[in-house]
C-alpha cells in the first residue's frame, strides 16, 4: 500500500508547496494536483513543488485531453519530470462535461479521445516522431526536442469502459471512490482490460482517490467532509447510489441546495450517515485505518487522501503520517 494526497490549487501555490513538503516529511509517496481552469495552473504548481520537495512523486490529478493538445501535455509533464529529477506522473482522464460546456469545448468521444491521447503522449515521451492517424487525435511527424524520461501514466476512470481501458493501457488508475463495494466492481473491470492486453492486472496501481477527513474528533472529521460528500452524491449515477442503498430521489434536493449555496441544509441532515459511509473515508485514525484495510483486502494498492483531508489540513497530514503511514 502506498499513500498519496490531493491538493486543489485554489490556495496560493506557496501554501500548496508547504503542504506538499509536510506530506513528504510524513511519508506520503505521491502528491496529486487537480487541473481546473478556475484554479492556479497545474503545471506551474507542480514546478514549484518540484523545487521545494526531494522525493515525493508529483502528479496531475487529473488533467484531460480536451483543454490541451497531447503534444503540449507531453511537453509539460516532461518538463516537470526534468525539473523534479524524474518524479513526475501524468494523471489523465476524460474530464467533466459540465466544465467543458462552460468553456465552450465539445466533449466528443471521451473513451476514444483518452485512448488516443495516451498513445500519443507515450510516443512523445519516448522521443519518437509521432505520426498518428487517430479518429480524434492526429499528428503528422511532431516530435519533442528534449528527452522526457520515463513518465508513468495513470488514468482517472469511473465508468466500466474507462476502467477497462485503464487496465489495458495505464500504469495506474485513479478512482473517485471510498467504499469496498465500488472497488469490487472496479477491480474486476480493470482485470478484464488487462486480460485483453495480455497484462498482469497487478501491473496496474489501483488508487482510491477518496474524499478523506481525519481528526481525533470523529464529529469534526465528518462535518468537514459533508459538503464534499454532497457534491459526490449530486454527481453520482443512480446506479452507484442504489449500490449503496441510497435513495436516488435525494439527489435533486442536494443538487438544489448546492446550487443555492445552502450549505447549512447540507450540514443539517440532508447528507446522511449512509452517504458519508459510502462516499468518504472519515473519522478518527482508527476509523480511517479500518476502511483502508478493507480497501487493501479488495485490491486497492494506493490510498489518496483527497479533499478535505481533515478539518485542519496541517494537523490531518501529521495525523495520517503518525497514525496510519508509519504504523
Amino acid at each position: 500500500m502506498t499513500f498519496g494526497i490531493e491538493f486543489v490549487p485554489s490556495d496560493p501555490v506557496l501554501k500548496i508547496s508547504h503542504y506538499a513538503k509536510l506530506a513528504e516529511n510524513e511519508g506520503f509517496d505521491n502528491v496529486w494536483i487537480t487541473d481546473h481552469y478556475n484554479n492556479r495552473d497545474v503545471y506551474t504548481t507542480l514546478a514549484v513543488l518540484a523545487q521545494n520537495t526531494n522525493s515525493i512523486k508529483l502528479g496531475t490529478g487529473v488533467t484531460n485531453p480536451y483543454t490541451r493538445n497531447a503534444a503540449i501535455t507531453a511537453s509539460s509533464i516532461a518538463s516537470i519530470n526534468e525539473i523534479s529529477g524524474g518524479r513526475a506522473i501524468l494523471g489523465l482522464g476524460p474530464g467533466d462535461k459540465a466544465t467543458f460546456d462552460a468553456m465552450g469545448i465539445s466533449w466528443d468521444k471521451p473513451l476514444t479521445t483518452t485512448r488516443e491521447s495516451i498513445a500519443a503522449v507515450r510516443s512523445f515521451c519516448a522521443g519518437e516522431k509521432v505520426n498518428q492517424a487517430g479518429e480524434m487525435v492526429k499528428f503528422s511527424g511532431a516530435k519533442m526536442a528534449f528527452k522526457a524520461g520515463n513518465v508513468p501514466i495513470y488514468m482517472g476512470a469511473q465508468g466500466p469502459k474507462m476502467l477497462e481501458l485503464a487496465g489495458e493501457v495505464a500504469d495506474g488508475v485513479l478512482i473517485n471512490a471510498s467504499h469496498p463495494k465500488d472497488f469490487e466492481v472496479a477491480v474486476k473491470q480493470i482485470a478484464s482490460g488487462a486480460a485483453k492486453a495480455g497484462r498482469d492486472p497487478k501491473e496496474v496501481d489501483v488508487a482510491a482517490y477518496a474524499c478523506f477527513s481525519i481528526d481525533k474528533d470523529a464529529v469534526k472529521a465528518a462535518n468537514a467532509a459533508k459538503v464534499v460528500v454532497a457534491f459526490i452524491v449530486a454527481g453520482s449515477p443512480d446506479m452507484v447510489l442504489e449500490r449503496h442503498g441510497i435513495d436516488a430521489s435525494a439527489k435533486p434536493d442536494i443538487g438544489a441546495a448546492i446550487a443555492k449555496g445552502d450549505f447549512g441544509a447540507l450540514m443539517g441532515g440532508m447528507v446522511t450517515d449512509g452517504m458519508m459511509d459510502a462516499f468518504s473515508i472519515c473519522g478518527t485514525p482508527d476509523d480511517c485505518k479500518a476502511r483502508i484495510n478493507d480497501l487493501l483486502d479488495i485490491g486497492v494498492t494506493q490510498i489518496v487522501a483527497g479533499s478535505p483531508i481533515g478539518p485542519n489540513k496541517e494537523k490531518a497530514i501529521k495525523l495520517i503520517g503518525k497514525e496510519i503511514i508509519r504504523q
